[in-house]
């Protein structure tokens, strides 16, 4: 993983919130936060909140005594996250390395993390302060992308952008969002974690957007693929997001687009 692979900064928050949350986040959010809600925690700890998507969404689930911390790697987005929820006091935003958590031993009732585990460095250490943290019996609630080829969209913007840059093809979704899926590595890494109950699902949702265009931007200018494009020359982001979107359009029509999106949804018990 490149260290650009993790920067979300500049004006890829704004962009990740107006595009890609919609396109493929919310669904698995709404989800993740019932999960996390159904098992009634008194306090909560949110890793890789991103734009709080899910904080968004389980912060309306939760009771009204719970105590919810909200953490981020990267500063601009839970900025962003903390400027979309608004007041409440049961929140707490505090960035955050989730492979360095600045927490006590077992504080929490419930770790949840959206999309995040695909990005930490060492899992395997991640998984472990996720551990740490916990109380005895909680929770450790979280998803990741399943392989690039059950991923509609992100797996035709790989090949669109194969074509333009065919030297030095960005492989940015497919190494990182889609590089972690192997359900016998999770789990292996979960164990190596110290967590003993373990259960992986997949989940599938569709994909839909009004436009090519809208599929385009969102991954092209809302994730860190736009760090790789920008970095093969700074001009080069408006012809890549183009030609992405002519990508979409031909596959998938001129007006709205809909595609398969797939997932695994991990709960590990501590």
């Amino acid at each position: 993983m490149s260290a650009s692979d993790r920067v979300f900064a500049g004006s890829i928050p704004q962009f990740y919130d107006d595009y890609m949350v919609p396109l493929i986040f919310a669904g698995f959010a709404e989800d993740l936060a019932q999960r996390a809600a159904a098992l009634s925690p008194a306090a909560v700890l949110e890793t890789a909140a991103g734009t709080g998507v899910v904080t968004r969404a389980l912060a309306a689930k939760l009771h009204a005594g719970a105590r919810y911390v909200v953490t981020d790697l990267n500063q601009p987005m839970l900025d962003h996250a903390a400027q979309r929820q608004g007041q409440d006091g049961r929140l707490t935003w505090q960035q955050a390395d989730a492979l360095a958590l600045p927490f006590p031993d077992a504080q929490f009732d419930v770790v949840c993390c959206q999309f995040g585990a695909m990005f930490f460095p060492d899992r395997t250490k991640g998984y472990r302060e996720a551990h740490r943290v916990l109380k005895p019996g909680g929770h450790f609630v979280f998803n990741v992308w399943d392989r690039i080829e059950d991923n509609v969209f992100a797996n035709d913007i790989t090949t669109a952008l194969g074509e333009i840059f065919p030297d030095d093809p960005p492989r940015f979704l497919a190494r990182v969002p889609h590089g972690y899926c192997d359900e016998t590595l999770i789990e292996h890494d979960l164990r190596a974690a110290g967590f003993s109950r373990i259960n992986i699902e997949k989940r599938s949702e569709t994909s839909r957007a009004p436009s090519p265009h809208y599929v385009a931007m969102a991954y092209c200018q809302g994730t860190p693929l736009r760090n790789e494009i920008e970095a093969r020359g700074a001009d080069r982001l408006q012809s890549a997001t183009e030609h992405a979107a002519a990508a979409i359009a031909e596959r998938h029509g001129e007006s709205e687009v809909s595609a398969k999106i797939q997932g695994l949804v991990v709960v590990a018990t501590k």
